[in-house]
């Protein structure tokens, strides 16, 4: 689909954005090189603007029809141009003459719907397939043209609000409110009206499952086919099959359901990705976090002093739930973002917000002295109004203050460390600070130091544990309550749910397999985090 360029940039061919965008939104009427062109970029030439074009350009004429482009069309010839697109059928001769493929463009289509999609045809290529609404609009095309092969229609994918996002290419069999919605992106408003009115998009709405609709010949409706796509609960739009001249093939209906729970993920990264100056600000903290980036460069860049204090907070979902529970999460923390991305900004004009690792992460720097407070209410805060408006857990984990940007990843460290803390269930709230979990954190560390060191473990503790595995599992969290109740019977049994006969009993029993004197203060205290590992 792609064509390499004389300077070895990726492009794509004239033949490959036809494909993509097709009939009856733009159509060929003549190429005199072929449609194996490089399009290298999409351009607006208006009538005021001096009449040029360079190589690979797919030069777009706007307000100039027939003879009146004749002056576009031959300077595009001369400039190595891809194509010349406009709307009626007049000047075939002269792009003949001057060299250079003339396409027409749906009289009822935008133009800037037809930029629109054939950039994101040419992004997809320059960026390898990386461009961020390249790559999923040639997806949902792809797969728009994959779904129609399978089940023998012609189908659109749309969005919650009725605008066409892809589409497979078209033949004669289009009825007219296919054609109307792809030339101008979006359902019209009087078929749109009939939908509602036949209870079509309460039906789409309602969660997964085909949707049947009759044809309407006096309508010019032919019969369709469509099913919702959702994330959870949620619908992210639906995708249709308008049958055409032949019947539908047998196995449509289990392939458009396929289709919508394929085509999930996709829209939700289509309604999720950052726009290049949001990608910019959070590649800028991901960089300062992982110390790929310095802190001057980063201060310069969002108007911040690199010798001030600041603060790294990290936020969490709650990470339960089923596969369609996992693309709603997807769709739900992106709107988290947002979310802290405006009240961390209304806090700090400069702050950052990032996702790593599955958790968000925001950078509050230029911090006032004493802003301890303020920046545990802002959390509170942003945890309050995400439960109530994204229906789901929050959590949020402060760092400590660091008394300079260079040391942000130390303050994303202890803000790591909280939340783990917090995840262990000792936390009750939704909000914690280091101060508030400190004992667990650190108690967290000497464990995980403890775990790097085998010479540091006494062997009599890994018999035990060893004794216990092979024995059902029941000395262990005897003696763990023991020591947690330092040494109350009744309050271990309680905690255990078991009698306190029995906490004695295994008790005296973890002594006799591994020889520990529970009554010596540090044999219990090593003990405890031994055990604890």
């Amino acid at each position: 689909m792609t064509a390499e360029v004389p300077d070895g940039l990726p492009t794509t061919s004239l033949r490959h954005v036809l494909a993509t965008l097709g009939e009856p939104l733009v159509r060929v009427l003549v190429a005199p090189r072929g449609l194996g062109v490089p399009v290298e970029d999409v351009v607006i030439l208006d009538p005021e603007d001096p009449p040029e074009a360079h190589p690979g350009d797919l030069v777009l004429v706007i307000g100039a029809r027939g003879r009146a482009a004749a002056a576009a069309i031959r300077a595009a010839g001369r400039g190595g141009a891809a194509a010349v697109a406009l709307k009626g059928e007049g000047g075939t001769d002269v792009a003949a003459d001057a060299g250079v493929a003339l396409l027409t463009v749906g009289a009822e289509a935008r133009w800037e719907q037809v930029e629109a999609l054939a950039r994101g045809v040419v992004d997809a290529a320059r960026a390898g397939g990386e461009a961020e609404t390249g790559e999923v609009l040639g997806d949902l095309f792809a797969l728009a043209q994959t779904v129609a092969t399978l089940t023998g229609g012609l189908v659109s994918i749309e969005d919650t609000a009725s605008r066409v996002l892809a589409y497979s290419r078209s033949s004669d069999e289009v009825d007219e409110l296919r054609r109307l919605s792809i030339l101008g992106r979006e359902g019209p408003e009087r078929y749109l009206a009939m939908l509602r009115e036949w209870g079509v998009y309460q039906r789409l709405r309602a969660g997964e499952g085909i949707v049947r609709i009759d044809e309407r010949p006096e309508l010019g409706i032919r019969r369709r086919i469509a099913a919702g796509i959702h994330a959870g609960s949620q619908p992210l739009g639906t995708i249709w099959v308008q049958e055409g001249a032949t019947p539908l093939t047998e196995q449509a209906e289990v392939a458009l359901l396929g289709a919508s729970r394929t085509l999930a993920p996709q829209l939700i990264r289509a309604r999720t990705l950052p726009s290049p100056q949001l990608r910019l600000r959070e590649d800028l903290l991901a960089g300062l976090l992982e110390g790929r980036v310095d802190a001057e460069s980063v201060a310069d860049d969002i108007g911040a002093d690199p010798a001030r204090p600041a603060q790294v907070l990290t936020f969490a979902l709650s990470s339960a739930g089923t596969a369609s529970a996992a693309s709603d999460r997807l769709l739900r923390r992106a709107e988290l973002v947002h979310l802290i991305a405006v009240h961390t900004a209304a806090y700090r004009r400069s702050a950052l917000v990032s996702v790593l690792g599955g958790r968000v992460y925001a950078l509050l720097p230029d911090l006032p002295e004493h802003s301890d407070a303020a920046v545990l209410a802002l959390a509170k805060e942003i945890v309050a109004t995400a439960e109530r408006h994204l229906d789901v857990p929050v959590r949020a984990a402060l760092g400590g203050v660091v008394p300079r940007l260079s040391d942000a990843a130390a303050s994303r460290g202890d803000a790591d460390r909280v939340l783990l803390a917090m995840t262990r269930g000792r936390w009750p709230d939704a909000v914690a600070s280091l101060a508030d979990v400190r004992a667990d954190v650190l108690l967290s560390e000497v464990l995980a130091y403890l775990g790097e060191q085998p010479r540091l473990r006494d062997p009599r503790l890994t018999a035990l544990r060893t004794h216990d595995t092979d024995h059902g599992d029941i000395l262990v969290p005897a003696v763990l309550a023991y020591l947690d109740a330092f040494g109350d019977v009744r309050a271990a049994a309680k905690a255990l749910n078991i009698h306190p006969n029995t906490v004695r009993y295994r008790v005296r029993r973890a002594t006799e397999v591994s020889g520990i004197d529970f009554a010596d203060p540090a044999q219990r205290l090593l003990t405890e985090l031994q055990l604890r590992l």
